[in-house]
């Protein structure tokens, strides 16, 4: 007597090839990052970049173009990544004027992504550059970001306007940024935190020539 047939289990639904593509994108721009952080735009490789993703080189280019997309594309990353940071510190109740110093700590303690950084901005002021449009616009961008939050740029003064303030500010930090490469022992955080608090007026005051 032939044993009663056993059902089949229903076969498994197997995974479109898509399922997994935002969690890989997002992996290989952390890998993308890492990578430029460490040796800079110009000596990272895509196949560097694949090995830190674990990922093969092939696989990398169908998720991304080429190292110019997946640099605009860390780029966005980096600045998500900072705007995340500083609602958490804001959050937090820290002082407005130590929220700036409090975002770039981790930064200015790594060096070697100072100087890597400095290099690209540097780079992307020629208008031929693949991150010079982000660049440009970064400002603007910053200038809301601030404009937006409890720092001391977020108003006009009687000496400087909010737009200015930005600029002095985004200036002072990349000054800095070339102080601490070159002598290491100052705390260039401090000064910024001295600056933060000069630019800002108090509500009411008259410059100088109207006193």
């Amino acid at each position: 007597m032939t044993a009663p047939e056993q059902p089949k289990e229903p076969a498994r639904r197997r995974r479109g090839p898509n399922a997994a593509t935002p969690a890989r994108r997002a992996q290989i721009v952390r890998a993308a990052l890492e990578s430029f952080a460490q040796h800079g735009y110009e000596r990272s490789s895509l196949r560097d970049i694949a090995a830190r993703a674990g990922v093969t080189h092939a696989a990398l280019l169908r998720h991304f173009s080429g190292k110019d997309e997946l640099l605009l594309t860390a780029l966005a990353q980096r600045e998500a990544d900072e705007e995340k940071l500083a609602a958490q510190i804001i959050e937090s109740g820290l002082a407005g004027g130590s929220v700036l110093s409090a975002v770039l700590r981790e930064e200015f303690e790594n060096p070697g992504y100072q100087r890597n950084w400095l290099a690209l901005s540097i780079a992307a002021t020629d208008p031929a550059h693949p991150a010079h449009a982000f660049f440009v616009t970064r400002r603007e961008r910053m200038r809301t970001r601030f404009n937006s939050s409890p720092l001391p740029t977020s108003r006009d003064s009687a000496y400087l306007s909010a737009d200015e303030k930005v600029t002095l500010v985004l200036a002072m930090v990349d000054g800095l940024r070339i102080q601490a490469l070159l002598d290491p022992s100052r705390e260039p955080l401090g000064l910024l935190e001295v600056f933060m608090r000069l630019v800002v007026s108090p509500e009411g005051e008259d410059p100088p020539e109207a006193r």
